[in-house]
């Protein structure tokens, strides 16, 4: 099969019974639906987990969907909403630091320098600071942390975040700028 098919074209081929083309669906947007959960998450194993559930919620769509929107940003909404849920059903404060994309903190911390060289001193600076991204992270509201993890690690556009968490695209920018000013305050108070 024709790897190069659209996303909506897949879904259609799926809806009439074609495996493989859920195998490409899934092989091509599955990195990016487990990172956006990770991000929000925190939780490699959760992440893992609500990633299965967001696919076996396209395979079921698959017979009703309808392509009003991109199909990434129908399956960021899917996404979305159940990091939303899974976060209020678990009360979930933990969080990774905004910079980790394989959870391999010793790596991360050591792409932040340009020689790649760090001294000790630099990485526990650095580790410190990660701390402290961490929790200022943590302490925001769920919505305001979605629309930043999507316009940050996704690159979306405030009109692709409004479709996604069903709000208007003054609302999107306003949570990115509440979330902006929230972080800056806490990680300025925690500077001092």
């Amino acid at each position: 099969m024709n790897s190069t098919l659209s996303s909506e074209e897949l879904m259609s081929r799926i809806a009439k019974g074609d495996d493989d083309a859920f195998e490409i669906l899934v092989n091509r947007h599955q990195a990016s639906i487990l990172n956006l959960i990770y991000r929000f998450i925190g939780d490699r194993t959760q992440a893992k987990d609500l990633a299965q559930e967001v696919f076996l919620r396209v395979w079921q769509a698959t017979k009703s969907y309808k392509p009003k929107a991109k199909f990434t940003t129908w399956i960021y909404q899917i996404t979305t909403n159940l990091c939303l849920n899974e976060l209020k059903s678990a009360r979930r404060r933990k969080w990774v630091p905004f910079y980790h994309s394989d959870g391999d903190s010793e790596n991360a911390i050591e792409k932040t320098f340009p020689d790649g060289s760090p001294t000790a001193e630099d990485l526990l600076l650095a580790r410190e600071r990660s701390c402290q991204i961490s929790e200022a992270l943590r302490s925001l509201p769920a919505n305001q942390r979605m629309a930043l993890v999507l316009k940050k690690y996704d690159d979306l556009s405030y009109r692709e975040i409004a479709k996604i968490l069903n709000c208007s695209i003054p609302a999107v920018e306003s949570l990115i700028v509440r979330a902006k000013r929230t972080l800056q305050k806490k990680l300025t108070i925690d500077k001092k």
